[in-house]
């Protein structure tokens, strides 16, 4: 179930009740008289003289929802806002510009990260005076209650005016601050050192947990973007170090602990936020589209790095989840479902030990419960999170069964077990479709069409990207958010690059211009609208965004890759499919702003990343022939792990045309067969008519 207010307003709803987002409207039966993020509730502060609490949260958050119940519902307390406060609720999947700068300003109250809910005090000039995220509603775990905390700063604001505005008027200074220092001007040169990638690795690999993979202490987070430094690192070693698998390494194991982990749905496919645990077993249960989308494009790579169908399997396991669950009718991906169930976080998900049984039968009930560690006492609040607890060859030596069969009795057990859970209450699910969310679910799901050959993820990746083009782009316009057949807000710079990477990836595996054009105009209107001409590097909003406190160029990676990381990736893709230097200069000054940031590899992965690919210059494969001479190529060509390559697919009566880039312009088909040249650098390989000739100069 969604969450809900508990408490239904004794007149009406609040304003938020006309809002799309779930999330705002799970807040409209609150006693709190809530506003939407609009002038209009700025207005209503400066007339009445009052401040402004802002909240800001999204639908899938746990402590959002207890924070609601506790405070928003409990008619004290909302008598108490709505007396001293003008309130605003916020989506931060809707606003994440808002939410970008309110989380810098709370790290200046509370010297520490940020997170959700955001609770901050404004000004009616919307300059915080104060901030927090979760407060209890009495005084508990070393933080006030709610109620106290109003009445003090209600009186603050009141009385201590001088005050107020000596504390608003060094933070917008250090908010201003803090944004000048990613608004560098772009030095003359790009200070990016050749050895990148490998320093990079390096500094991953000391802070890489050897016992449980990946890095770091509880919580754990799945650190895509670094696994896939460290995957390149490998690749990119393997001649000067024969083979030397370190790297490759604390990929596979890190990616084979979280896919036997309870992090990991070993029912449904697909993974939890993140582990509240060193070894990943006991998940934030929240599932995110973002964090599949990147976990299955991850796992892809590392099934044609090792070759192990392992990994190819949790990918499409992903991507079945995301048919299957968080696909709209219309072709978009939905956003988020929640960790809560009823209130119960993970309530759906856990089992206890008799109804397995119940379901399976004791013989298939104890085979089932030794491989997912299910025990009388469970290892969470008394229920089991499954999770692979021994080898699949362990289980059959122990059972006296054939490996094949245990695979058999197992596949169908989770089926069984799935159809149970599927008649249990479910998670809320949040329909909202975020323009940047579906890009990198796109891509994902090309790249599972790359590896597997199905042709049903390229459905789904045409499908989504028709519903963005159609739904999500209007006059010449972006935008961020669809809902109940109401597309609003205009996109942020990510929403951009993702989309524009999405549609880029589309065209190189299916050769359909309208993706290309497509991509190439969003590419020119980002460049147009959010790049910095005189730093490098792209803001954010738009030039014509609503003003706010700061306009921020943002490098770091979060939960999503960094917008100004994401657009040189999606711009070096462009040039190289399309020969078209503006891209190049627009990515290459990105990089060079931003040079100075990239020793830091768990904040800039991606942005290193992206380095790499322009300092390595891809492998340029040009395929003239039509689609079905080359596709047994390209299936070759996709089961091995060639991170830097453009692949260029050209019919044979477009070989001479004059808009194909440099590489593949003017190449000769032989004989009429299908025929491949492999470029980089500027320097071609002869023309290439079998498979062993391509594998000969690749």
């Amino acid at each position: 179930m969604p969450y809900r207010s508990e408490h239904v307003h004794p007149v009406s709803p609040n304003r938020l009740i006309h809002e799309t987002s779930p999330y705002l409207r799970q807040h409209a039966h609150n006693p709190v008289d809530w506003y939407p993020w609009t002038e209009e509730a700025f207005q209503v502060a400066r007339a009445q003289g009052k401040p402004v609490l802002l909240s800001i949260g999204y639908s899938a958050c746990h402590w959002c929802h207890v924070m609601a119940h506790e405070s928003f519902e409990d008619d004290a307390i909302a008598a108490q806002m709505n007396a001293h406060f003008v309130n605003i609720k916020v989506d931060r999947e809707e606003r994440p510009d808002l939410d970008l700068i309110y989380q810098n300003a709370v790290q200046l109250f509370i010297r520490r990260g940020g997170g959700w809910p955001l609770t901050m005090f404004l000004t009616p000039d919307k300059v915080p005076f104060y901030g927090g995220t979760y407060f209890p509603p009495s005084d508990r775990h070393g933080l006030p209650g709610f109620p106290k905390l109003l009445q003090m700063l209600a009186e603050a604001y009141r009385d201590r005016k001088e005050e107020i505005a000596r504390t608003t008027s060094e933070v917008q200074a250090a908010l201003i601050q803090m944004s000048r220092r990613t608004s560098v001007t772009a030095p003359e040169k790009p200070m990016i050192a050749p050895d990148l990638l490998m320093q990079s690795a390096e500094d991953l690999a000391r802070i890489f947990d050897s016992t449980h993979g990946g890095f770091g202490g509880a919580p754990k987070f799945p650190q895509t973007a670094a696994l896939h430094l460290l995957l390149r690192a490998w690749h990119q070693a393997r001649p000067a170090l024969d083979a030397d698998a370190t790297y490759l390494t604390m990929v596979t194991h890190t990616l084979g602990a979280m896919a036997w982990g309870g992090i990991y749905d070993q029912l449904g496919g697909g993974f939890h936020r993140y582990a509240t645990d060193r070894h990943w077993l006991v998940p934030h249960f929240e599932k995110m589209l973002y964090d599949n989308a990147q976990l299955a494009s991850l796992a892809f790579a590392v099934s044609q790095a090792t070759g192990q169908a392992f990994y190819r399997d949790v990918g499409e396991e992903i991507l079945e989840y995301v048919l299957r669950e968080m696909t709209s009718p219309e072709g978009g991906f939905y956003s988020t479902q929640d960790a809560d169930t009823d209130g119960q976080e993970g309530q759906t998900y856990v089992w206890n030990a008799a109804e397995i049984q119940e379901v399976l039968g004791p013989e298939v009930g104890a085979l089932f419960g030794r491989y997912y560690g299910v025990t009388a006492s469970g290892n969470f609040e008394g229920q089991n999170i499954l999770h692979r607890s021994r080898p699949l060859e362990a289980l059959a030596q122990e059972s006296g069964k054939a490996l094949s069969e245990v695979e058999q009795i197992l596949a169908t057990a989770r089926g069984e077990l799935l159809r149970r859970r599927m008649k249990r209450p479910q998670p809320f699910r949040d329909e909202k479709i975020l323009t940047s969310w579906n890009g990198l679910m796109i891509a994902a799901f090309v790249e599972g069409y790359n590896v597997t050959r199905k042709a049903c993820y390229l459905d789904a990746a045409r499908r989504a990207a028709a519903f963005v083009m159609g739904h999500l782009y209007r006059d010449e316009r972006l935008l961020r958010t669809w809902k109940d057949g109401v597309a609003k807000l205009n996109g942020y710079l990510d929403d951009h690059a993702l989309f524009v990477q999405a549609l880029a990836t589309l065209y190189e595996a299916t050769g359909e211009e309208p993706h290309l054009s497509g991509a190439c105009q969003l590419a020119t209107q980002m460049i147009e609208r959010y790049g910095d001409v005189a730093g490098g590097g792209f803001f954010f909003t738009s030039s014509d965004h609503e003003a706010l406190l700061t306009r921020e160029k943002p490098i770091y990676d979060q939960s999503l890759p960094s917008g100004n990381a994401a657009a040189a990736r999606a711009l070096l893709h462009l040039f190289h499919l399309t020969g078209e230097r503006a891209y190049e200069e627009a990515a290459r000054g990105t990089l060079a702003a931003f040079s100075h940031m990239m020793d830091n590899p768990s904040g800039c992965g991606n942005l290193i990343l992206a380095a790499d690919f322009d300092l390595h210059r891809p492998t340029e494969i040009v395929l003239i022939g039509d689609a079905p001479e080359i596709e047994a190529w390209l299936s070759a060509l996709h089961r091995l792990y060639l991170p830097n390559k453009v692949i260029h697919q050209i019919r044979p009566d477009r070989a001479d045309a004059a808009d194909l880039p440099v590489p593949a312009r003017g190449k000769p088909q032989v004989a009429g067969r299908a025929t491949a040249y492999l470029c980089k650098d500027f320097t071609c390989s002869p023309a290439l008519t079998t498979w062993e000739e391509i594998q000969k100069y690749l």
